[in-house]
């Protein structure tokens, strides 16, 4: 036998050939889908740690429009109410109200009131708002939690 005739792949070779280059191509573009789908996670997370940061700054601001509201609620009200709008367009919401129950992910106890008007852990008052953006806590409120006497 010639060794051009020893060299030629027979059909059962050459279809074994096609399909270990087959499955190599499909894994290879299973490697690539998910590469593209983690760093898509990977920017759209700092996008967000970027934003949550700005607005934690931000809140400062909102926190003295509080402020300013409670010591003359009708000179700062509509301020405020652009705030809120503002806020809420950006999917951002406030964490802690009054009748609440206590939720130590989201709230932070910063005061005990004996009391009996209400069940036991719930929020009686709120000391500093807390706020969330997509169910992540950007800041917990603050407040005061109620005990039974």
């Amino acid at each position: 036998m010639s060794d051009e005739a020893q060299q030629t792949p027979t059909v059962e070779e050459l279809e074994a050939r096609n399909a270990e280059l087959e499955d190599r191509y499909k894994r290879a573009l299973a490697d690539l889908d998910n590469y593209r789908k983690r760093v898509a996670r990977d920017v759209q997370r700092r996008l967000d740690e970027g934003t949550d940061a700005l607005v934690r700054d931000w809140l400062e601001l909102v926190d003295s429009v509080d402020r300013a509201t409670r010591a003359d609620g009708d000179a700062f009200a509509p301020l405020r109410e652009q705030i809120a709008a503002i806020l809420e367009r950006e999917g951002i919401a406030r964490l802690g109200a009054a009748g609440e129950p206590f939720d130590p992910e989201r709230h932070e106890a910063v005061g005990v009131r004996e009391t009996d008007e209400v069940p036991d852990r719930t929020i009686v008052d709120v000391a500093r708002s807390g706020f969330e953006r997509r169910d992540r806590v950007l800041r917990p409120a603050q407040v005061i939690v109620s005990r039974r006497r």
